[in-house]
C-alpha cells in the first residue's frame, strides 16, 4: 500500500501528531478541521456561521491540494458541541456540496479541540 501525504498552506497546519489529509490510491481521508483561520492560526469565533463556513474553507483547500474537490466527497462527519446548530450547518453545507450528496453523520460532542463549536472530517474519492 502507497500512501501519500497531502499538505497545504491553505488551511491550518496540523496541530497534533497527523497529516491533513492521506491519500491511498484515489481515496482521500482529510482529516478533522475546527475552524482555525489558515494564516492567523486564530480560531474563529462567535458567529456561528463563520465558524462552519472556515471549517467548509478548510475542507475545500485540503480537497483542492488532493488534485479534487468537495464535489468529490463520499463522506462527512460533522462534530458538534451544540446539535441546536445542525440546521445552520445544513444551509451552509448546501453552498458547499451539490447533489447528489455525500454520506454524513453529525455527532453531538461534549467538547472539541481548542474549544471549538465544530468540527468536520471529510473522505474523497478522485
Amino acid at each position: 500500500m502507497s500512501r501519500t501525504i497531502i499538505s497545504t498552506e491553505h488551511a491550518p497546519a496540523a496541530i497534533g501528531t497527523y497529516s491533513q489529509a492521506v491519500q491511498v490510491e484515489r481515496t482521500v481521508y482529510i482529516s478533522g478541521q475546527i475552524p482555525l483561520d489558515p494564516i492567523s492560526k486564530a480560531l474563529v469565533t462567535g458567529d456561528m456561521e463563520a465558524q462552519i463556513r472556515r471549517v467548509f474553507e478548510n475542507l475545500k483547500a485540503v480537497a483542492e491540494a488532493a488534485g479534487g474537490s468537495l464535489a468529490n466527497a463520499v463522506r462527512v462527519t460533522i462534530y458538534l458541541t451544540d446539535l441546536s446548530h445542525f440546521a445552520l450547518v445544513n444551509q451552509v453545507m448546501a453552498e458547499y456540496f451539490t447533489q447528489p450528496y455525500p454520506a454524513r453523520a453529525a455527532v453531538g460532542v461534549a467538547a472539541l479541540p481548542r474549544g471549538a463549536a465544530i468540527e468536520a472530517d471529510c473522505i474523497l474519492y478522485v
